[in-house]
Order: C-alpha cells, then structure tokens, then sequence
C-alpha cells in the first residue's frame, strides 16, 4: 500500500495569509476605533447639550424671581451685563450675567434683608472683575449675545428707555426712601446666543422668558 504525500505550504503561501490577515485585522481595528470615537462625539455632544439646557433653566428661574424693590433697578442690562434683584429663599439678591470674553459667566450676591446691603450689593455688581466669590462659568465659546425687552407689545433694545411710571409710596415704618419715578419692568426678556466654533454648537439660540408682575 503506497502511502499519501502530504504537500505543506510554501513560504509565499504563508507569507500571503499573513498578509491578508493583517490586513482584515486592520480594518476591523479601524471600525473599532471609528466606533469609539463616534461614541466619545456623541457623549460629549450629549454633555453639552445637557449643560446648555441646565445653564437656560438657571437664567428663566433668576428671570422667573425678578422683584422691583424700588430701591435699586430691578433689571438693568448695559450691553455687557444684565443685572436684576430677585426673590431668593432668605431675602433678595442681586444676580448679574455678562459676557467675559467667549465666557458667559453668572455672579449671584449673598441674600440680604436690608436696604443699604442690598445697595451695597448693586454697586458691587458695577464692578466685577470676574475673580469674586459667587461667579461662576455658565458657557463657554460664545461669538455674542444681545437682550430684548418686550415693551409696548414689541420686542426692542434693552438699553433703550423704558416707561417711566410712578413709584409706590414706602410704608410709613419702613423709612426707606425712594424715587417718586422708575422704569416699568418689561413683560418678557429674551436672549439671543451667538454660538463660536469653541462652544460645540453652531448659528444662534434665541429664549424668550415673560416675566410675571410682582
């Protein structure tokens, strides 16, 4: 019985397999690697986005709070900061947002209970450097952003004259003076957002909140 002559592989045939080995394992490797990084976009994406929608909802609530306290503006916008006094759990504040830069950063004040702190609080918004306590980093990457308040059932600039309109007489013990005139609050406020290439979005956000009378 003749036996049967095993032929093994030669050197250019192993050579071959190898190579194309390496090549599908290649390509399975840059699949991977395609997969992750579009994972990691997606997060950070995600991320983002849920940054931006908790820094909005931070500014409707100050917005939502706004009170005139007839001893400082109630609301006040410059062209580089918006500053308002509203309700907080243990009396008033001041509360300023600006842009510094491509940062749109927020300062909240302490709450206070009297007059002459809560004038002390306003001049002190005046003069933010960005280095005080209570500022805080909102967003990052903004080209620009302007403020509108609807008054006389138009949207129009903020830094604009508003209606001028009798002060409310103080209560006789409080002893606090106050101006015989202030500026009316507007019905709304809005915001529009002018995204960089930093910020991870593109074009713009425009929010409207309305403000309730107080």
């Amino acid at each position: 019985m003749q036996a049967t002559k095993l032929r093994g592989f030669t050197l250019v045939e192993v050579l071959v397999a190898l190579f194309v080995m390496a090549i599908v394992a290649l390509m399975a490797w840059q699949g991977i690697d395609g997969i992750l990084r579009t994972r990691e976009i997606s997060a950070g994406q995600v991320d983002r986005t849920l940054r931006l929608q908790s820094v909005i909802a931070q500014w409707e609530q100050d917005l939502a709070a706004v009170q005139d306290t007839l001893i400082v503006p109630a609301l006040s916008f410059d062209g580089a900061s918006l500053r308002m006094t509203r309700e907080a759990d243990s009396g008033m504040q001041v509360v300023a947002w600006s842009l510094r830069g491509t940062d749109w950063v927020r300062w909240a004040g302490p709450p206070v209970t009297g007059a002459g702190s809560l004038r002390e609080q306003w001049l002190q918004s005046l003069q933010l450097l960005g280095n005080e306590g209570g500022h805080l980093l909102a967003l990052s990457g903004l080209a620009d952003w302007q403020v509108y308040f609807f008054r006389d059932n138009g949207w129009s600039n903020a830094q604009s004259t508003g209606n001028i309109v009798p002060a409310a007489p103080a209560a006789p013990a409080s002893g606090v003076p106050v101006a015989r005139t202030r500026v009316a609050l507007p019905s709304g406020v809005r915001v529009l957002l002018t995204m960089g290439p930093e910020s991870g979005f593109s074009g713009s956000l425009t929010r409207d909140v309305r403000l309730v009378a107080q």
